[in-house]
């Protein structure tokens, strides 16, 4: 009796449950709103999840002739609404439709460079700064909600094998706020401190795992994220408030199309055969 509850268990919690990452999003929207009114409003994260979800399957009918599974749109529409930070409506609407286009528009050699919703805040926070900006909120002096996302995100990351590049990049954003402090004279704490934030939650267990926009080899995914780090500290020390985004934009399609050439350069030439006489 007991074998077949651990094998749904491990079918839940499994790469192959493409609904997993949705339903733990959603419990990091849910916590942080009951808890510290983490959303902007409801109404214009759904306008964002809307937009997303729609773009999709129009893009996916006019590209691929067939309906896509929706988790990946769902998860972009919610991490858009949750991430960025405006009064009007249409920001929310026009960043959405920017991920998802994105993702069938910028592709080389068959493979994504960006992280949809990464370049498109990015791109936003470029283009209309006076109408956009960024999740700031912190947990406050409440542990339990970060303790709950931690533990549920690192269990998801470990079944589906990226456990290792959140890590690395914890890891070296901790050593690297250390290095930070000998520049702005600010306390280890405050330096420390932006990545117990719900903004840090999406960014180290959703936008650089993201297997469709992460180098294969797992030593070269620890490189990537550590010198996103490194970026992320430069434009911090920079005073770039949006250091996280612009840092993942920067290293992230480097290093995948670094890959990709690679990948090509070692692909052998085809030449055409012998025609007999």
């Amino acid at each position: 009796m007991s074998t077949p509850q651990k094998s749904s268990v491990a079918r839940f919690f499994s790469v192959e449950n493409r609904y997993l990452p949705p339903l733990f999003i959603t419990l990091i929207l849910i916590a942080g709103n009951l808890s510290f009114g983490l959303l902007e409003s409801f109404s214009r994260t759904a306008l964002a999840i809307a937009t997303s979800m729609a773009f999709e399957i129009v893009l996916s009918l006019l590209v691929y002739r067939r309906v896509p599974n929706l988790a990946s749109a769902y998860i972009t529409g919610i991490s858009v609404g949750i991430l960025i930070r405006s009064p009007e409506f249409w920001p929310y609407a026009l960043c959405s439709a920017i991920a998802i286009t994105s993702k069938y528009a910028i592709r080389w050699k068959g493979r994504h460079l960006w992280n949809p919703s990464n370049l498109a805040i990015s791109v936003m926070l470029l283009i209309v700064p006076e109408y956009v900006a960024t999740l700031s909120i912190q947990w406050g002096n409440s542990v339990w909600p970060m303790v709950i996302v931690w533990i549920l995100g690192a269990l998801i990351v470990y079944r589906v094998h990226r456990l290792h590049i959140t890590a690395t990049y914890v890891v070296s954003f901790i050593v690297l706020s250390y290095i930070r402090t000998a520049f702005t004279g600010h306390p280890f704490l405050a330096e420390v401190a932006p990545i117990t934030g719900p903004m840090y939650q999406l960014f180290i267990f959703f936008m650089i795992t993201d297997p469709k926009t992460t180098v294969k080899p797992k030593w070269a995914q620890c490189l990537v994220v550590f010198f996103v780090a490194v970026v992320e500290m430069i434009l911090r020390l920079a005073q770039n408030v949006d250091a996280p985004y612009y840092a993942l934009a920067i290293v992230g399609p480097i290093a995948n199309a670094i890959e990709i050439k690679l990948a090509s350069r070692a692909k052998p030439v085809e030449r055409p055969g012998l025609v007999p006489a």
